[in-house]
């Protein structure tokens, strides 16, 4: 009996090996949303301490950009969200496989439809990410006399 469940308890911990796999990776992408995020709410606090001694041109630039930062603050709010959300559910699935296998029940679609539900909210997550990565390369440029750019020589 005892050997039946040790047995019974392996082929589970296999299961659930891809999900646990799954949240190691849902964690590295929320350290680098994190990350982002920290970097921009520090520009905006510095800027929010500038913004009231600029001069009105400086001050006028300054204004746009925390309006872009703070466009950049929800899309790494929300990537964060849902990143979070689907790790919740990865973490609901093992649950639910260590459970149904225990009271011999069958929770196949419980299980499938809280791994498509992950899915959708990884996917949902990374977009916003890539959102928010776009603006912010969108709206950053090296000035011209830093760069040398690469000029396409006639034949």
């Amino acid at each position: 009996m005892l050997e039946a469940n040790i047995s019974s308890i392996a082929q589970i911990i296999q299961l659930t090996i891809a999900p646990v796999f799954l949240l190691a990776g849902l964690g590295g992408i929320l350290n680098v949303v994190a990350s982002r995020l920290s970097r921009v709410v520090d520009r905006v606090r510095m800027l929010e301490d500038d913004v009231p001694n600029a001069e009105a041109e400086v001050q006028a630039a300054e204004i746009c950009e925390l309006g872009i930062l703070d466009r950049r603050l929800r899309l790494c709010h929300w990537s964060v969200g849902f990143c979070t959300t689907a790790a919740l559910l990865i973490c609901l699935v093992v649950m639910i496989l260590f459970v149904a296998n225990l009271v011999a029940l069958n929770f196949a679609i419980p299980v499938s439809l809280l791994f498509i539900a992950a899915m959708v909210s990884v996917t949902i997550g990374l977009l916003l990410f890539l959102l928010e990565v776009t603006i912010a390369t969108r709206f950053v440029r090296v000035n011209e006399k830093f760069v040398a750019r690469r000029r396409v020589q006639p034949k």
